[in-house]
């Protein structure tokens, strides 16, 4: 059991109401009432220290939400701890509180040390008002809430969620809540939503609804009566817009407009520290009628209630939308802001057998190429693929700009479409499509749309990706996607179709593989190569550096260091046979002490060093590492080509089964990755979810 203790300041005097763990969760007696912080609450109900928690408490969920203009007022002493905030939902078995993690203990979160399930031993809280009251349901009647200050953290292996499986949490009642509560909403900044702990691309909570929210029916029927005079096209409202004329696009425009989604973007968060907005998101539609095209833009709410509603190829009915011209575009495009508020919009999907035939747009158009179209593509160019899915990597996050704070959360996926022994590799950001994520599973049935084409630097015609452009969607086997999309009926799909009949499901399933580190392109392979990738900026760590580096990294962060130093050892071993391991150093002298060195390596020494071939992977519970500061291992030589000579060229293995199932798959032959497959079949389907889907 690894203990994390992080100490902060006591915090100055403030109002506090508490409950004891062993106690029911009604609204305790202020003036006499003993609570399990071990000592008498005093009839003013002040406090001039932190409160100190004896009982165990448990880490139910764990919300992170950012910051807006009155957060400091909460946190005064921590305006440069990042712009995110986290809300927790303790419970010791007999009630549920709601707290704010002090920034300070951010880190914690962030490299995914205290995370669901953790248990907390002397927990220190402090009382601070909430910036929800009283929309905040879970919160005291009084105005008050709480903030922890300092925990000593232990958990298990992550994914497990310890004391908590004895408990029926959602069965308990909040702690100085009488009513029932609603939904849950941040407790110290005024958002009506939180985000994702991992990026800030897909949505999270109950609140963003998969069916439209319910119009109120007289005014529905008031508004068609109105507009069935007339309706209007794109270029109508664009000759508009441009000519200045009064009228169609001036102000809130009430007809009818009438278009089939074409694109459909991912979620766009904009909140900022310095910006009080309730629900700061956005998305852009590309849609277009028989006239031309044009982007819509939902905003704030309206996102909540139609996002994951809509999808490309719907019919939109839009109405008391504005019309504006297009940010960071062309002088001569528009676009169409729809807004929950001033005025509140009127948006409904049409079934194909419209009852205005004349206005039915064009259907939705794909371009599909399969793997050895893609052999001759240009970089850059935007395309449209399927495939079946025969590896899926694990999630790994990278800054957005480099340096800077937001993480950008992707995955390698191999799709096969028979057209080539070229495989189709993706890279695979996130799309506002969580679950679709979480079902590429290798044999499913995969469809991205809007992806870029990606080359090498260096002209080589094989060395070439696809990624994310703001439109890409993910489509796959499980969710009822395929018969529900126009694409089905393309010549591009049902070859793919046809060639998919004709494969064997045991014989792609040896193949298959999940998770594991894995590098595309291959990374220089001589410093010749890496000046020129760098333009001959080397960008060398030393020592104190790399260690700086390694503390900045955050869960599942991905960075790539290139450091200088002699090699004193090498060693090996082969898979499976980990505990005989072969052991080479720069001096005769010097051999290993572990009884596998000894048994096995050809070169004896009365002189031992100390090795850690057999170590674990440092737990996560260390806050100064990451799980992708780990790195790979390396991968064994044959050990009897090995007697021949000392000089060794080493590539990349596949770690042991004791690191859990992380798989590298860039040196490992067809019949390597079926041996491992067979053997480690069962543990490859636990890395399908991530440790907090538990």
């Amino acid at each position: 059991m690894h203990r994390i203790v992080f100490v902060l300041a006591a915090c100055p005097t403030w109002r506090l109401q508490t409950a004891s763990s062993t106690e029911p969760c009604a609204a305790p007696d202020r003036t006499r009432w003993k609570s399990s912080f071990g000592h008498q609450m005093q009839p003013d109900w002040t406090w001039s220290s932190p409160a100190v928690c004896r009982e165990v408490l448990y880490v139910v969920e764990l919300q992170r939400y950012s910051r807006d203009q009155g957060s400091s007022v909460y946190f005064p002493q921590a305006v440069l701890n990042g712009d995110d905030l986290y809300d927790a939902t303790l419970t010791d078995g007999h009630c549920r509180l709601r707290v704010t993690l002090d920034p300070g203990l951010n880190p914690l979160v962030e490299r995914y040390v205290l995370r669901s399930g953790s248990t907390l031993c002397g927990a220190a809280f402090a009382p601070a008002m909430t910036a929800q009251l009283p929309a905040c349901p879970t919160a005291p009647a009084d105005g008050d809430s709480y903030k922890l200050l300092s925990a000593e953290v232990s958990d298990g292996a992550p994914g497990e969620d310890g004391g908590l499986r004895s408990f029926n949490v959602d069965s308990l009642s909040w702690f100085g809540s009488s009513g029932s509560a609603g939904a849950l909403v941040p407790l110290r900044a005024n958002r009506s939503v939180f985000l994702p702990l991992w990026n800030n691309v897909d949505y999270s909570g109950e609140a963003w609804r998969e069916a439209p929210p319910a119009e109120e029916e007289e005014e529905e029927e008031e508004e068609e009566d109105r507009v069935q005079r007339h309706a209007v096209t794109v270029s109508e409202l664009r000759d508009s817009f441009l000519i200045g004329r009064r009228g169609v696009a001036r102000g809130v425009v009430h007809h009818q407009l009438i278009v089939r989604i074409i694109n459909k973007s991912h979620l766009m968060y904009y909140g900022r520290r310095d910006l009080n907005c309730e629900c700061p998101y956005k998305a852009v539609l590309e849609v277009c009628d028989r006239t031309g095209s044009v982007c819509v833009v939902l905003w704030n709410s309206v996102c909540l209630g139609w996002y994951r509603r809509l999808k490309p190829g719907d019919i939109l009915n839009l109405r008391r939308y504005r019309v504006k011209g297009r940010f960071q575009a062309q002088l001569d495009d528009i676009e169409i802001s729809v807004n929950s508020r001033n005025p509140a919009a009127l948006i409904s999907v049409l079934p194909e057998s419209s009852p205005f035939p004349q206005h039915i747009p064009p259907a939705a158009f794909y371009r599909f190429c399969n793997s050895k179209e893609l052999l001759d593509r240009p970089h850059g160019v935007v395309c449209d693929v399927i495939g079946l899915l025969t590896f899926s990597g694990r999630p790994e996050r990278i800054r957005n700009d480099g340096r800077g704070a937001e993480l950008l959360e992707y995955h390698w996926l191999r799709l096969e479409d028979g057209s080539s022994n070229q495989p189709i590799m993706v890279k695979l950001f996130s799309t506002s499509q969580p679950d679709a994520h979480h079902k590429l599973h290798p044999l499913s049935v995969v469809v991205c749309t809007r992806l870029k084409l990606i080359r090498a630097a260096d002209g080589c015609d094989l060395a070439f990706y696809l990624t994310n452009t703001t439109y890409t969607q993910v489509y796959c086997t499980g969710m009822r996607h395929h018969s529900e999309m126009s694409y089905r009926k393309l010549r591009p799909v049902r070859q793919f179709l046809q060639w998919l009949r004709s494969q064997d499901d045991q014989e792609v399933l040896r193949r298959a593989l999940i998770g594991g580190f894995f590098i595309y392109p291959s990374p220089p392979v001589s410093l010749e190569l890496y000046m020129k990738d760098r333009r001959g900026v080397p960008g060398f760590l030393r020592g104190a550096e790399l260690q700086r580096e390694l503390e900045r990294l955050r869960y599942r962060e991905r960075q790539t260091f290139c450091i200088q130093a002699a090699v004193t050892m090498v060693m090996y071993s082969r898979r499976g046979e980990e505990k005989h391991c072969l052991c080479w150093t720069d001096r005769a002298s010097s051999l290993c002490s572990s009884p596998c060195f000894r048994n096995s390596s050809p070169f004896p020494s009365s002189t031992p060093v100390t090795t850690r071939s057999a170590r674990s992977p440092p737990s996560s519970s260390s806050p100064s590492l990451s799980p992708t500061s780990l790195g790979s291992t390396s991968t064994p030589a044959d050990p009897r080509s090995g007697r021949k000579s000392r000089k060794r060229r080493f590539t990349e293995t596949l770690p042991r089964k004791s690191e859990g199932p992380e798989y590298n798959l860039s040196s490992l032959s067809s019949d390597d990755r079926l041996s491992h497959y067979n053997q480690n079949r069962t543990s490859q389907s636990s890395c399908l979810k991530p440790p907090w889907s538990s």
